[in-house]
């Protein structure tokens, strides 16, 4: 069994308001055999979409290659933005060696509530994919449950948005934190971004139009 575990450590600093949550990256980052392109940092696979999502949002001009610059250029945008990066995932077994999320056993979770009661500004979680299983949400709900919280529906389309009330002791009001579950910056999720039919009615009107111009428009209000 391969022993997948995150190689990075949680992105947090006190002024963040958001965090990113999604799960592990590709195997190849727990082993440092990194691919041209790649960065080493969170989110840095060649293959994903989340920083280029991000460039074209915030036109950062982003180094996408394995220097220190390029590693620098995400921090900074992650400092100035108030966004921390905090996947759910801290290890898993795997018996082949991909980047699949149902490919996940024996799974260890981080304890994002208790990176909640540390990091006292965040009022966002923005999971990069949805309530399926081994998802980022999903793993949330599990943790949620262990502790006697659960997720309020604010809104069941995509994106779906979600709220819970975090306790904070006897003295002081619960505080509320949202979820938004955007869809996932990964080229496995392209087919599900295909079947959607608001996907469907802009493609028909711009040929042109491609999953990654569908996720920078669901992805801006939330960034």
């Amino acid at each position: 069994m391969f022993q997948h575990i995150h190689p990075y450590e949680p992105y947090l600093f006190p002024e963040a308001t958001k965090l990113i949550v999604g799960t592990l990256p590709p195997p190849r980052f727990t082993t440092g055999e990194l691919k041209k392109g790649d960065v080493n940092f969170c989110y840095g696979s060649r293959d994903g979409q989340l920083w280029p999502i991000l460039d074209r949002i915030f036109d950062l001009d982003l180094k996408f290659e394995n220097t220190d610059e390029a590693i620098r250029q995400r921090k900074v945008f992650l400092k100035e933005r108030g966004i921390g990066v905090c996947d759910i995932v801290a290890s898993a077994e795997r018996s082949k060696i991909d980047a699949s999320d149902l490919g996940m056993q024996h799974i260890q979770l981080r304890d994002i509530l208790g990176y909640l009661t540390k990091y006292e500004q965040v009022d966002t979680l923005l999971f990069t994919g949805g309530n399926s299983k081994n998802g980022p949400e999903y793993f949330f709900r599990k943790h949620l449950k262990q502790h006697g919280l659960a997720l309020e529906v604010v809104s069941d389309k995509v994106p779906r948005k979600h709220r819970f009330e975090m306790p904070l002791g006897s003295k002081r009001a619960p505080r509320s934190i949202r979820t938004v579950s955007l869809t996932a910056p990964s080229g496995a999720a392209n087919r599900a971004v295909g079947s959607l039919d608001s996907y469907k009615k802009m493609k028909s009107e711009n040929p042109a139009f491609t999953t990654l111009d569908f996720r920078v428009l669901q992805y801006t209000p939330f960034f």
